[in-house]
């Protein structure tokens, strides 16, 4: 919470003047883009999400199985990635855009408000997939035909009955969609479309004024807090009990089923596989100018993950134990604002953390006459990552933990052992799984995050997604090919990790005996 009242504080202090610059030459056009952009992407993603979860989990057509995992791979794209890509494929100059032109035929430019929600949607649907395919997994045939026995039609009892049970979930993951999408620096960035992030990183390092960048941030704050509110009353309402176990049964489509097998192809090939293709054709042009630059990038970003991940997940094991053996109301909240950091953008984040080190910095000089520079070293860096990924650490590791059961604890200190050899001998084993996969999410999310880094970096640790942002800023799309590239290829590992989990969890529910 340190980031989001520093901000909140600050900016009800910045004078009247910068406030009346920025309510008449920035904060209009930033509002209204980010409103359409929340807009169209958490429709265009809500929909997207919902009917291909729908299709792979109650029919039955040609690829279906190996597609319910492949539709999760554009998630390995970072939306900036995909933009890169986009522009490099569909912009006035590029090659499909120049023929349909020759053929007299237009085509509409990619850089505008419809191209990047296109694009945004496009990366970011899995969130609603992710969490709409085991829900309507779950609920197999039976609501169907529940519906059907009413006289309804297939379509007429999917959406009267089938859509509303798994309504919970689509709308929690369209929420993480809209949190996402209010975050988001690189596509917008890629786009030149102005939202309220990158009036705060132009506020900061364009006009270098901080109390401007404050100002823009406390805006954001406020959408943010709307947010976070709608997702509090979803968790508190979202409680649906399951009538028996799925039957691994699904509708078959007949005649439709190539057109649902072509549909699904589309959506995977414009938001994972021609982008892919775009970025490994780029690659193997501008071989030949990867150098030590290049790899000294990549290492910088392989060892800021590492040091990262490490270092969020000895917190996240610390705050799980801790709301384990002290379930009080007061640490469960504790918990609960702890991994809210998730939830802000990288840009709030970013000046949220910098002001007060930097203010603290300044007084301990003033004071004791001590010089630091932590403002600008790798602590405020690692720190800031830290707050932003605490809760996709905590997560794996808390749902473990509750796995544990307290009998188990009981039954080894009967044999005498105790406190860390406890959680060494008995803990550790049953936690590595989770463990693990925390590890990886940290480490790959790290490795994508632009905004903290490139507001919060020391100079000269430049990594692959600042490479990304400077180059296309600059034009050279082709260029960015091979940093954007390496990270599509890291972002690979959790994507099929998750998709295993998945399937796991809904094969285990399908095992199960009724109740």
């Amino acid at each position: 919470m340190l980031p989001l009242g520093v901000v909140a504080v600050c900016a009800v202090g910045v004078e009247r003047a910068v406030w009346a610059h920025l309510a008449e030459h920035v904060l209009p056009q930033a509002l209204v883009n980010t409103a359409w952009l929340l807009l169209g992407v958490g429709l265009g993603t809500a929909v997207l999400g919902t009917l291909l979860a729908a299709l792979v989990a109650l029919c039955e057509f040609p690829g279906r199985r190996w597609l319910s995992w492949a539709l999760l791979l554009p998630l390995a794209m970072p939306t900036y990635v995909l933009a890169v890509a986009a522009v490099g494929l569909l912009d006035y100059a590029a090659p499909l855009p120049s023929a349909l032109r020759a053929l007299g035929v237009g085509f509409p430019d990619i850089r505008s408000r419809g191209g990047v929600i296109l694009v945004m949607t496009l990366a970011l649907y899995p969130y609603v997939y992710l969490v709409a395919r085991p829900a309507f997994a779950s609920q197999g045939l039976r609501v169907l035909e529940v519906g059907r026995a009413l006289g309804m039609g297939p379509f007429r009892a999917f959406l009267r009955a089938s859509l509303p049970l798994a309504r919970p979930w689509i709308a929690g993951g369209t929420l993480l969609v809209l949190m996402e999408t209010l975050a988001d620096f690189g596509a917008v960035a890629a786009f030149n479309y102005d939202t309220l992030t990158t009036a705060i990183y132009k506020a900061w390092f364009g006009l270098f004024s901080l109390d401007a960048a404050l100002s823009v941030a406390g805006v954001l704050i406020l959408l943010v807090l709307v947010l976070l509110t709608a997702e509090s009353k979803l968790r508190a309402h979202r409680e649906y009990t399951a009538l028996g176990v799925a039957l691994p049964r699904r509708l078959p489509l007949g005649r439709w089923r190539w057109l649902a097998t072509a549909a699904c192809l589309l959506v995977l090939a414009l938001g994972f596989v021609l982008p892919l293709v775009q970025l490994l054709q780029w690659s193997w042009t501008h071989r030949h100018d990867i150098g030590m630059h290049d790899l000294r990038l990549a290492v910088h970003s392989v060892s800021l993950g590492l040091v990262a991940a490490t270092m969020t997940i000895t917190a996240a094991v610390l705050l799980a134990y801790a709301v384990r053996h002290q379930a009080d109301r007061f640490t469960q909240v504790c918990a609960r604002l702890a991994t809210l950091g998730y939830a802000l953008p990288g840009a709030l984040l970013a000046v949220g953390l910098y002001v007060p080190l930097a203010r603290g910095t300044a007084f301990i000089s003033d004071t004791w006459g001590i010089a630091t520079t932590v403002q600008t070293s790798l602590l405020l860096l690692v720190l800031a990552y830290g707050v932003r990924f605490l809760a996709v650490a905590h997560t794996p590791l808390a749902a473990a933990l509750l796995r544990i059961r307290p009998s188990l604890d009981e039954a080894a200190r009967l044999h005498g052992v105790r406190g860390i050899s406890l959680i060494w001998k008995v803990h550790l084993p049953l936690l590595r799984g989770s463990l693990a996969t925390a590890m990886l999410l940290v480490f790959v999310d790290v490795m994508k995050e632009m905004p903290i880094t490139l507001m919060t970096r020391p100079f000269g640790w430049d990594t692959l997604a600042i490479r990304v942002f400077e180059l296309t800023q600059e034009g050279e799309w082709a260029r960015a090919a091979w940093p954007s590239l390496t990270i599509v290829l890291a972002g690979l590992l959790p994507v099929l990790w998750l998709d295993r989990g998945i399937d796991a969890g809904i094969s285990g529910r399908r095992r199960a005996p009724a109740a």
